[in-house]
């Protein structure tokens, strides 16, 4: 289990039942959709469950980053440790309005840190759909550079890697 983690603006905190309005927001908008995929979540029962899955899976971690100013949810940090590559995957996505803040380069950045720090991460890597240039610009200003392109389930992902430091 990971615990939770602090930065001077952002608060980053395990996935919880309680997140379910949060994640029926991010679920449905605009760059979840085209970037990640429509996962069909329309109610906050729906968002629960949805919810449960990711908590059932050991392989999955969801943090949940909130700003402190305001104590509100803007975006999650994920680390999944896919069966197709050889070490875990850190994604994020926040929502439209906290875009461009520096939200999630702060959260990213903190979560690479804490990785190292408490389990001794030395790699990471990273997945986005080629069209995808805004966390194309992200995962390289965090260091990581372009593996190689990979095709699951009839999509082209492009596979990022970097060593922790």
């Amino acid at each position: 289990m990971y615990n939770s983690i602090q930065t001077s603006r952002l608060s980053l905190d395990p996935l919880t039942k309680t997140d379910k309005q949060f994640i029926l927001e991010l679920l449905n908008s605009e760059g979840w959709i085209k970037f990640i995929g429509n996962r069909n979540v329309n109610s906050p029962e729906e968002a629960e469950k949805y919810i449960q899955k990711i908590l059932d899976k050991p392989d999955v971690h969801y943090w949940i980053v909130r700003e402190k100013r305001q104590n509100n949810s803007v975006g999650i940090i994920t680390l999944i440790k896919r069966d197709y590559l050889d070490h875990p995957d850190i994604g994020f996505a926040f929502l439209p309005s906290f875009a461009k803040q520096g939200f999630a380069f702060e959260a990213c950045k903190a979560v690479l840190k804490y990785l190292k720090e408490s389990f001794n991460f030395k790699k990471i890597l990273a997945t986005t759909v080629p069209a995808n240039t805004n966390s194309i610009r992200l995962l390289t200003k965090l260091g990581l550079k372009f593996l190689h392109e990979l095709s699951i389930e009839n999509e082209t992902l492009h596979i990022y890697s970097g060593e922790i430091s």
